[in-house]
């Protein structure tokens, strides 16, 4: 029987975990398991009952970029075929970025290139204490391209013209520094602080969660004007008197854990 390069499994608290299943390849992805990730987080997003995705890999690196052998492919593509190559990709890390539900990247050995993109489409990433990260595309002739929205969002346009152009290796004490983990703990404790984030995930308003996720991306670099705060005025209005906004409510003042906490 041959084993999914991509897994999904969801536990009865409706945590969600997509695993990348290619170790004796590091991990690194191809045009097949691009697609497999995409009907993954498509079908996380349209789980109700999913409350929190964690990606995880096996073996000794998250993921070492892409394939060889699919890179050889792209060398004889045309340019329309490259560019439904790229879409593909982009499609991929889109849907990631934007799930309704809180993402956590459990990071550990080699994060390379387009691997760098997927941490940075994740809400929040805990990553070993020895991994290392590198957007190499420049080293080859090419560039971080689809990935680039996300990841300099994350660590920013002033370390992302760095690191874009001279492809270093960085530690995840570095990553953490400019924002792309969250965290940083030793590899046999990453699951434990993992499990920290859940429970706390777990104890929130799912709508609420899921709100305010959007938020983020409804409101980033808007100018504050009426526009924006009629906006966001009648995001709170709305949740207020909302089912989880009202059991939230009420919950607090009868000092009760709300419905929806399995924490």
């Amino acid at each position: 029987m041959i084993e999914k390069t991509v897994s999904v499994h969801i536990d009865e608290r409706g945590v969600a975990t997509v695993t990348l299943n290619n170790p004796k390849k590091h991990n690194a992805f191809d045009d097949s398991i691009i697609e497999e990730l995409t009907s993954s987080f498509i079908q996380i997003g349209n789980n109700k009952d999913v409350r929190v995705m964690i990606l995880a890999a096996t073996g000794k690196s998250f993921s070492a970029g892409a394939d060889l052998n699919w890179m050889k492919r792209m060398m004889s593509y045309s340019y329309e075929e490259n560019l439904e190559d790229a879409r593909a990709l982009a499609d991929m890390l889109r849907t990631l970025n934007f799930l309704p539900v809180p993402t956590i990247a459990r990071v550990q050995g080699a994060v390379f290139g387009g691997a760098v993109g997927l941490v940075s489409c994740c809400d929040m990433a805990v990553a070993a204490t020895g991994a290392g990260f590198c957007l190499s595309e420049v080293r080859i002739g090419l560039l971080p391209a689809t990935i680039s929205p996300y990841v300099i969002d994350a660590i920013g346009q002033r370390a992302a013209r760095r690191y874009f152009v001279t492809a270093e290796r960085f530690s995840a004490e570095t990553a953490a520094r400019l924002g792309l983990v969250s965290e940083v703990a030793e590899e046999d404790q990453l699951d434990g602080e993992i499990n920290k984030l859940i429970e706390t995930l777990l104890g929130n308003s799912p709508a609420a969660v899921t709100g305010a996720k959007q938020l983020v991306f409804n409101v980033a670099r808007r100018e504050i004007n009426d526009e924006l705060i009629d906006f966001t005025s009648e995001r709170i209005a709305e949740i207020r008197v909302s089912a989880e906004g009202q059991e939230g409510l009420s919950a607090f003042f009868e000092k009760r854990k709300p419905a929806w906490s399995v924490s």
